[in-house]
């Protein structure tokens, strides 16, 4: 009895860390474009693609947010990254084609192929495309983690809600759900294991 009164204490003060970890990391977060610090760069971190490389909503909304953030004169480049282990799925190739669709020139979007997951995407828009000050695009709920591993890489970064529609909520439900276990991993990844990402030459932005 007295294992198991230990062992709920550790999982509930652990719930708790995470808490005050996700909670943390709001003041970096903007809601309101006009309110959000300039940047040189955006990150926009990939979601899922539909057969035929249509963006899925989530994903259309970071898209959207970022274009804003760019046409507000908020930044002045885009760092796309996403999956593309297949020939037959690419994020950033979606992404790219739906921010020309909406007005940007393709001369500020920078993909990034190697962003399999949000610790990827932190560790190479730090140490492959060299960005230091970054405006990091993505849900409401996701915000807290990829502000956490981007800062703790070193990237002086703040957050744009991408939420711009009302989703479904099972969805929600299970996206919160989940960023507790991601939110775990991603302390044990930067302070205890700092695995490597995909790799490649430097690839600077400016």
């Amino acid at each position: 009895m007295k294992r198991v009164r230990i062992l709920c204490s550790l999982f509930v003060g652990g719930l708790l860390a995470l808490a005050g970890l996700w909670l943390s990391q709001r003041r970096y977060v903007y809601h309101d474009v006009q309110e959000v610090p300039p940047r040189p760069v955006a990150i926009v971190f990939g979601a899922a693609v539909y057969p035929g490389g249509r963006p899925s909503p989530v994903l259309a909304d970071r898209v959207e947010a970022a274009v804003e953030l760019y046409k507000a004169g908020k930044v002045r480049h885009i760092l796309m990254s996403g999956d593309n282990q297949t020939v037959y799925y690419n994020e950033p190739g979606a992404m790219m084609r739906y921010a020309t669709e909406l007005g940007v020139p393709t001369k500020v979007l920078h993909p990034d192929y190697g962003g399999r997951r949000t610790y990827d995407t932190c560790y190479r828009a730090r140490y492959i495309f060299q960005v230091k000050q970054a405006i990091l695009v993505t849900q409401d709920f996701h915000l807290s983690r990829a502000l956490f591993i981007c800062r703790h890489m070193g990237i002086d970064a703040v957050g744009y809600s991408a939420d711009r529609r009302a989703y479904p909520l099972g969805d929600v439900v299970y996206w919160y759900v989940r960023e507790v276990f991601a939110l775990a991993r991603a302390v044990i990844d930067l302070i205890l294991g700092r695995p490597a990402a995909v790799g490649g030459e430097p690839l600077p932005i400016e």
